[in-house]
């Protein structure tokens, strides 16, 4: 080990218990590779198995199995062979949870690479203790405003070592506007954003979908920010059937959308279109509101259909999809592939690092990845801020095909590469 590390190390340490960190500090000079036999790596993974946004995490074995097979024969570095250990642990859908788990992986699991996925509720602590403690990290799964100035950045300075990958609030409505464009229904759109990191930020007046919309000719209707997990959305559908909603719009979790539309129906809201961000993902979610799941649309990350594979299997999405489904009886469902993609950016940075013992060797690898993976190339010099790369996105719709809802690909303007399926019709 060399005397920068340990440097980086007891630093390390020692900002963490000046800001009162409440878990115990262990030593945490790095573990030495110098004499193992099959020197190891560790990542650390942290990921909202459980609480309200567990959808997001339903392939979390089913990948993770998929890589520790890719993993087995270990991944060679300069020469040298290194075995990959995964730590994987629950952030509850909690974010003071998710630091504590992520403080945990760095300080007593002594991680060299520490990852997370599913919403700014996960990726924020997560690289928030990261960049506090020098370790390298890597996140997805949250559109890249509410990971980046959720967390305070600067686009002049960035973050020094936390860089993260998805799409951005621009691409979301983008997309949106594309799918409703031919629609022909009133420009009126409900908007639904709950008090929390994504709702702030896709409501946000300047930086969300307000702006925008306005200016492609919509009027948003905006009662305000509620509470998640609210059980009672009277006083929002009652401004929305005032205004003469014909589109409803926004950012919740499953068990708020499912509120939400349940009531719309008891008091007579019947919009033409839904599109909502978040709850709107995932098969076992969208089969729980029964029939009138047919018609609700969302963005599209990722599908069997986008024209991607992964650089560490060469499976195509739609070979890894069919062996989700084969494998759990289950629909895929979107986050397989970035949960994926997740694994396969940090086993290129492995590979690629100058010196695995050195953290900041770790980081000058993860900044220089130009990297083709199975959700799309993944180059953090392309921007939009320093730390930050985009994945292309696509919207669609939830349609009922035979007995059972099939998410069709009905807008792809800004990713033209990725095929349509069908277009968007209206609920009736």
């Amino acid at each position: 080990m060399t005397q920068k590390n340990k440097h980086s190390s007891i630093t390390r340490r020692t900002v963490l218990t000046g800001l009162g960190a409440t878990i115990a500090a262990p030593a945490i000079l790095r573990h030495s590779r110098a004499y193992a036999a099959n020197p190891v790596i560790k990542i650390g993974h942290v990921s909202p198995r459980t609480g309200p946004v567990a959808a997001f995490t339903e392939a979390d074995d089913f990948v993770l199995a998929g890589i520790q097979k890719a993993f087995a024969g270990g991944l060679m570095n300069n020469g040298k062979a290194y075995d990959v250990e995964i730590i994987s642990k629950d952030s509850q859908s909690n974010p003071n949870r998710a630091s504590e788990v992520a403080a945990e992986l760095i300080l007593s699991d002594e991680v060299d690479i520490i990852v997370a996925a599913s919403t700014p509720e996960t990726t924020n602590p997560v690289a928030d203790q990261a960049e506090i403690n020098e370790v390298p990290c890597i996140t997805t799964d949250c559109p890249w405003q509410p990971y980046f100035f959720g967390r305070n950045g600067n686009p002049a300075e960035g973050f020094r070592s936390t860089y993260h990958f998805f799409w951005g609030l621009e691409d979301v409505i983008g997309a949106f506007l594309d799918m409703w464009s031919s629609s022909g229904v009133t420009k009126n759109v409900a908007g639904l954003f709950p008090n929390d990191a994504d709702g702030n930020a896709w409501g946000d007046p300047e930086l969300g979908l307000p702006k925008p919309l306005a200016a492609a000719g919509y009027n948003i209707v905006d009662p305000g920010r509620y509470q998640p997990l609210s059980d009672d959305f009277s006083s929002q559908i009652s401004a929305f059937k005032e205004a003469g909603c014909e589109i409803v719009t926004g950012n919740m979790i499953p068990p708020d959308f499912a509120n939400f539309w349940s009531q719309a129906a008891q008091q007579g809201f019947n919009p033409k279109i839904v599109t909502i961000g978040k709850a709107l993902l995932f098969p076992s979610v969208v089969n729980s509101l029964g029939e009138r799941a047919n018609g609700l649309s969302s963005e599209i990350w990722w599908s069997p259909n986008h024209p991607f594979s992964s650089s560490l299997t060469q499976a195509s999405a739609k070979e890894l999809a069919g062996s989700y489904v084969a494998d759990t009886g289950r629909a895929w469902t979107q986050p397989i592939g970035f949960k994926h993609a997740l694994f396969e950016v940090a086993a290129d940075v492995i590979k690629r690092a100058a010196d695995l013992d050195d953290p900041e060797s770790i980081v000058e690898a993860i900044a220089s990845t130009s990297l083709n993976t199975i959700v799309g190339p993944v180059d953090w010099s392309t921007g939009p801020v320093k730390n930050v790369t985009k994945t292309p996105l696509v919207a669609g719709q939830w349609q009922k095909q035979g007995d059972a809802l099939e998410l069709v690909i009905t807008a792809n303007s800004l990713a033209p590469e990725i095929p349509v399926g069908g277009e968007l019709q209206l609920i009736s």
